[in-house]
């Protein structure tokens, strides 16, 4: 068979080589390229030629039902012919022309892509190749054995991308690769917020105020002390000294349902775009430093900034930067206007406020998403309040005295009448804060001979025999009274007392700090003089409130526009 081959090379027609070679020499010496037709006319009769001899050979075999296996392709013609139509194509996509190949069987092909790898540039118009072995090299074997006819093969059109020169075909790859890949991205992206944009079931029947603490190391706490970078002195009583982390470990179950595990990427995801302030004393302050180590467990360093004494020294502000989202501390322990209005320099002993201006704090407040107040442990000084006559901006000193309730309930009226005149319900949703209880008499639960809450490891558990922990019931009760009398806008109301009373073991202690210093040992060891038993560790029992507030945000339908 090689012997064969040859000899059908070898005996080429002299004149059929001659044209086509001075065809090319001629055009070659006039410096003129070479004329489109005469190149494709010149192939077509070789490759007819080779074609030709190719079936006489065929014939010399015995066949069987008219019919013939193909035979298999000559690998070393096959490799030629690849080669040469790469060549082809390449020469002529780098002189920058227009590329359609036209598929043809080899060895046909290896001369055609031979032929034209030698044509000169012609860059006005578009180049037939006759040649693309490597698909032909890949079907001969696909069809190796396979049955086909003796007649004359068609050859077969194929029309690939245009190749411009210089890397346009790779470069148009590329560029496509990225826009599917940023396509998928966009998409895993959609869907992963999508998912995030749930609504959590909590019962309207279920009373998640009524209930019990359970030990639960497996869940609580939700975040850990040394994790959250925003913590102050103030409140990390494990790095402070505290030896008993079991305060950490306690879980609010309600008796009815179960209280949502607190997700800060659902949380995050409803605050996008939002606002979230606490506003009022430094329990409130206490529950704002707990949200913000909740929130900022999710979100990588470098996302994240905290402000503090911004807006004249009154407010802190957490910015979550990714979801353009803050959550913020505005002080203002009495809610309107008093004399400690200054967060660092304010009366302790000699409180006064003036319970019908409220103005002042309430312009920071406008535009806020969701409004967290609270106002309790600073009425607890004395029993009457002094209410001042006239104004501070005026340099009013005159006062008068009223009982504690009735001030209470006063101020709650100014504060309301606000809320109810000022904020738009379809944007805002408000809450106020039960009152957080302080732990100061032992003899309460059963300790007789105890130091205030100091050396307190457990919850109360002896439920059989009412509790009586010092906390003002009547200002629970004034706020119950009047915040059913807004109109416009509802408030929730957070039922955390009764609840809070039963955690005599979660506040600070001698675990904090004292006029802004850590306790020394020798205070620490005077607990009846420095225990805080009002302040409470974090992690700890403000992020149970906290998770109160999430079951609220959370379980809310999402607007309409945020679908």
């Amino acid at each position: 068979m090689q012997q064969r081959r040859k000899s059908v090379f070898a005996s080429a027609p002299f004149a059929m080589k001659q044209a086509a070679l001075g065809a090319g020499v001629a055009a070659r010496k006039n410096g003129t390229p070479l004329s489109l037709a005469a190149v494709v006319f010149a192939l077509f009769v070789f490759a007819t030629f080779l074609y030709n001899e190719d079936i006489k050979s065929i014939t010399d075999f015995q066949f069987s039902s008219g019919a013939i296996r193909a035979k298999s392709p000559d690998l070393h013609l096959l490799q030629e012919a690849e080669a040469a139509a790469h060549a082809a194509v390449n020469t002529l996509a780098k002189r920058g022309e227009e590329v359609i190949v036209r598929v043809l069987e080899a060895p046909a092909a290896a001369a055609a892509g031979a032929a034209l790898s030698q044509a000169p540039v012609n860059t006005t118009t578009s180049v037939v190749v006759a040649a693309a072995a490597a698909a032909a090299a890949k079907a001969a074997n696909a069809n190796a054995n396979a049955v086909v006819d003796v007649g004359q093969e068609k050859e077969r059109d194929v029309t690939l991308p245009t190749v411009t020169g210089g890397g346009g075909a790779d470069e148009a790859r590329r560029r496509a690769d990225e826009e599917v890949a940023e396509k998928a991205a966009s998409a895993k992206a959609a869907a992963a917020t999508a998912a995030l944009r749930t609504v959590v079931s909590v019962p309207e029947t279920c009373d998640l105020y009524r209930g019990s603490w359970v030990y639960d190391e497996v869940n609580a706490p939700v975040y850990k002390e040394g994790e959250c970078e925003f913590l102050t002195e103030q409140v990390t009583c494990m790095r402070n000294g505290r030896r008993d982390d079991s305060y950490q470990k306690w879980r609010w179950q309600p008796a009815d349902c179960d209280l949502p595990r607190f997700d800060a990427r659902l949380l995050l995801e409803r605050l996008r775009n939002k606002r979230l302030m606490f506003v009022g004393d430094s329990l409130n302050r206490n529950q704002w430093e707990s949200m913000v180590c909740l929130v900022q467990s999710v979100i990588p360093k470098g996302a994240k900034t905290l402000t503090k004494f911004v807006n004249g020294g009154s407010s802190n502000v957490f910015y979550a930067h990714e979801y353009n989202a803050t959550v913020e501390f505005y002080w203002a322990p009495f809610l309107v206007e008093s004399n400690s209005d200054n967060p660092k320099v304010h009366s302790v002993p000699d409180r006064l406020i003036q319970w019908h201006a409220i103005a002042k704090h309430a312009r920071n407040w406008l535009g806020v998403d969701y409004l967290v107040f609270n106002t309790y442990i600073w009425w607890l000084n004395t029993l009457d309040m002094k209410v001042l006559k006239g104004s501070f901006d005026q340099g009013s000193t005159e006062y008068v005295e009223v009982d504690r309730p009735v001030a209470y309930k006063e101020v709650l009226k100014t504060w309301a009448k606000w809320v109810d005149r000022n904020i738009d319900p379809n944007r805002t949703t408000v809450f106020f804060m039960g009152m957080s209880p302080n732990h100061i008499t032992p003899e309460a639960w059963g300790n007789q001979g105890g130091i205030k809450c100091a050396m307190e490891t457990l919850p109360i558990t002896n439920r059989s025999a009412s509790l009586d922990v010092g906390t003002d019931w009547r200002l629970y009760a004034g706020a119950q009274e009047v915040l059913p009398t807004l109109r416009r806008v509802p408030v929730h109301f957070v039922d955390i007392t009764a609840l809070s009373e039963l955690r005599k073991d979660a506040h600070t202690s001698v675990h904090t700090l004292r006029q802004g210093k850590l306790l020394t040992p020798e205070q620490q060891a005077d607990p009846k003089t420095y225990a805080d038993c009002i302040h409470w560790c974090l992690p700890g029992l403000p992020d149970t409130w906290n998770q109160f507030l999430y079951a609220r945000i959370a379980s809310s339908p999402w607007p309409a526009a945020q679908q």
